[in-house]
């Protein structure tokens, strides 16, 4: 899967990098050959630059080793982990360096990290940056986490002026706190319930707010996991004005709707929440039209028990899915059966999670990239059996799906990943390498 789209192609790696992508019948000089058959696409490694990993302080919810062996399993070779979740959270320097021991030596794919900010800690978004996150993120609503409280629409605009200073995206969990805090707590079995109290207006307030900050400032506002399909006219309309923002979307919005939820099947608790079947489809438009940017997994995991698997109760369970394992299929399957190409997935799914995270190395088949590869077989089928999922705890709302699309293999910079040998690296962004290497 070249830029240009889909084509016979023989690469050239060396010391982990593309160095020439030729026509199939090319005389390459080479130590070594893989071989692939006319079954299988060699695609771009895919890049999630959403992921909770929670290492350390919530490792039985999820650790560096398996959330890395699950995404290699799914054809990613690059994944961002977000800042909360994990104790301490990533909102400080120290607090960096503490991630970043925990996860040496565990990953077996890329790893990069986002920093986080809270009220109070933008003196620390420099420091920050400097030490090598790749960018920022925020919430406008309770997160879940007393160590990682939501900005308001004052700190956040705050938030995206400090970013535009050292050059980072700030991301956004666009739900406002003020319209939440209206709605009644929701208690018991029935997902209706759960879904009527985060409307799309509790989207569509804060979404606006990120596009005016972003407007004000001139900063790179990101909405994370969009599900209301209310708001992409904004970010549309905004895009024209010039405004830099961008947006994604993950693949339960883009597989499964409400109507299809049975009551206290809590594994499909999320915010926001999975929504109606017409919404899905307009947010399929979004992709299409070019307003929604990519495609992330948004893989938020958690011990079964926290998902009150057997109380059925979506008041009391965990609002994360997990399914980093899954992402690619789930997302083809869908795509396939609406006239979309493998080009369009790698762009979504690779391509641009890899420029939002400004990793410039990774996303395309191009000279000049990291050689990671994911071999996938577009044609085959199977049904998702939890015992094979390698994320920590094998709970997913897709438990049984038949899903069209199997990832054969997956290359890390050239080598086939293993799943013993972790030879995943730390990832920084680049002026902070350049520091690094002058010093």
């Amino acid at each position: 899967m070249c830029p240009e789209g889909e084509a016979a192609r023989s690469i050239g790696i060396s010391k982990g990098r593309i160095v020439a992508v030729e026509s199939a019948d090319a005389h390459l000089t080479a130590t070594r050959e893989l071989e692939f058959d006319e079954a299988v696409v060699v695609l771009p490694g895919l890049v999630d630059s959403h992921v909770h990993v929670c290492e350390p302080g919530n490792t039985e919810w999820e650790g560096f080793a398996s959330a890395t062996r699950a995404a290699a399993a799914g054809g990613i070779t690059t994944l961002v982990d977000m800042p909360l979740d994990s104790v301490p959270t990533t909102v400080s320097v120290d607090a960096l360096e503490v991630k970043q021991k925990a996860a040496g030596g565990q990953c077996h794919v890329d790893v990069g990290f986002w920093g986080g900010a809270i009220p109070g800690n933008l003196d620390e978004m420099a420091p920050l940056r400097d030490h090598g996150v790749l960018g920022f993120k925020c919430f406008l609503v309770d997160s879940g986490s007393a160590e990682f409280p939501p900005l308001d629409a004052g700190q956040m605009e705050r938030a995206v002026r400090a970013a535009r200073d050292v050059d980072a995206p700030l991301l956004v969990h666009a739900e406002s706190e003020e319209a939440a805090a209206g709605m009644e707590p929701v208690h018991g079995r029935k997902y209706a319930d759960y879904l009527a109290s985060r409307p799309r207006g509790i989207e569509n307030l804060a979404v606006a707010q990120v596009v005016e900050a972003a407007r004000r400032t001139g900063g790179h506002a990101h909405i994370v996991h969009l599900s209301s399909s209310d708001a992409l006219p904004m970010i549309a309309s905004a895009r024209r004005d010039g405004v830099h923002v961008t947006a994604e979307s993950c693949p339960h919005y883009l597989s499964l709707c409400s109507d299809e939820i049975p009551d206290g099947a809590t594994a499909f608790k999320c915010s926001p929440p999975i929504r109606e079947a017409d919404n899905r489809e307009l947010l399929w438009d979004g992709l299409k039209d070019r307003v929604l940017d990519l495609i992330v997994s948004d893989h938020s995991p958690c011990t079964v028990a926290m998902k009150e698997i057997e109380s059925g109760d979506f008041g009391s369970a965990w609002g994360g899915i997990t399914s980093i394992q899954l992402s690619l299929p789930v997302v083809w399957t869908q795509a396939r059966a609406r006239g979309l190409s493998l080009r369009d997935l790698a762009t979504w799914m690779s391509e641009r999670p890899a420029a939002l995270a400004g990793l410039g190395q990774k996303g395309k088949i191009a000279p000049g990239f990291d050689a990671d590869f994911c071999i996938f077989a577009p044609d085959e089928s199977f049904d998702v059996d939890v015992r094979k999922l390698l994320h920590r705890n094998q709970l997913t709302p897709y438990a049984s799906r038949t899903l069209t699309g199997v990832v054969r293999s997956t290359l890390l910079r050239g080598e086939l990943v293993d799943f013993q040998e972790p030879r995943g690296r730390l990832l920084a962004h680049r002026a902070a390498l350049a520091a690094r290497t002058m010093a």
